[in-house]
């Protein structure tokens, strides 16, 4: 490679690399956001979730069960001019999860709401057969997207025996080179959170669920951790905010608030570029 070039390069794509934390700095600071989301920043962060991620402006992204669209609200504007966000959420029928319909329903009332900032989102139906514990519908093509994200998804696909499904289904849809960027409540290596879903999940464990599914751990982040967790609640997670499950008053709720969200591992797979078969 010519020597003038190689150095052109090396100024180039840091500059690049500011230009692109600047475009997420922009989107995280949108007055599109929902009030109440932009309160989660500080225990979410996500400039730094989604740069560990290299989530790329030109990028084609799948999120995962978006939920009420917290990161859809940055990953929208983000995406909006050169790449492609896929919001693959729940399906609208009714043999599922009682509150899943009205989260898909509520999410597109959410996206026709705004055609300026959700315009160029595309919704696809991402589900499982709990039953057999596989795919029914799938969030993308093979090999077709950079990158696919999932925030506090895992305990579910644990607890109704997709996660081998989820994973193979993530692994497929990525390209070569492609990354997964996941976000979970995190369970202590002595806890006993198999016994039943509290929402936290063994670190040990989704690595093992990626590694069989043909990824390769890339990265970590330690800061969405939160020592004031100690994930010991009679309903699980589900008692820090933004739940706070059964907490009426502003008394019952103050100790919870104090804890702030949960401890939580965010890790980065990559899909090696060639198969090792």
């Amino acid at each position: 490679m010519n020597p003038r070039f190689t150095l052109a390069l090396a100024l180039l794509f840091p500059l690049m690399a500011q230009a692109d934390t600047s475009q997420l700095e922009a989107a995280v600071a949108g007055e599109h956001r929902t009030e109440a989301y932009v309160a989660r920043d500080v225990y979410r962060h996500p400039v730094k979730t989604l740069s560990l991620f290299d989530v790329q402006p030109y990028h084609s992204v799948v999120e995962v069960w978006p939920g009420g669209g917290w990161y859809t609200e940055i990953l929208a504007p983000y995406l909006k001019h050169n790449g492609q966000l896929i919001a693959a959420h729940y399906d609208s029928s009714d043999d599922q999860a009682s509150y899943r319909p009205g989260s898909r329903q509520s999410f597109d009332r959410k996206m026709a709401g705004n055609p300026a900032v959700y315009g160029k989102v595309k919704v696809t139906s991402l589900m499982f057969d709990e039953t057999r514990g596989d795919l029914v519908m799938g969030a993308a093509p093979s090999g077709s997207v950079d990158r696919v994200i999932t925030f506090r998804n895992a305990h579910g696909w644990f607890a109704r025996g997709t996660m081998d499904a989820a994973m193979a289904h993530f692994f497929d849809v990525l390209k070569p080179g492609g990354k997964l960027g996941l976000v979970q409540h995190l369970a202590d290596p002595e806890q006993d959170w198999m016994s039943r879903n509290i929402g936290y999940v063994g670190r040990d464990y989704i690595i093992g669920a990626a590694v069989k599914a043909g990824f390769e751990l890339e990265a970590e982040g330690f800061f969405n951790r939160n020592p004031l967790d100690h994930k010991r609640y009679d309903i699980g997670v589900w008692k820090l905010p933004p739940s706070l499950r059964k907490l009426e008053t502003d008394e019952e709720k103050a100790p919870y608030l104090a804890i702030g969200e949960s401890d939580r591992m965010t890790l980065v797979f990559s899909k090696p570029m060639e198969s090792h078969e």
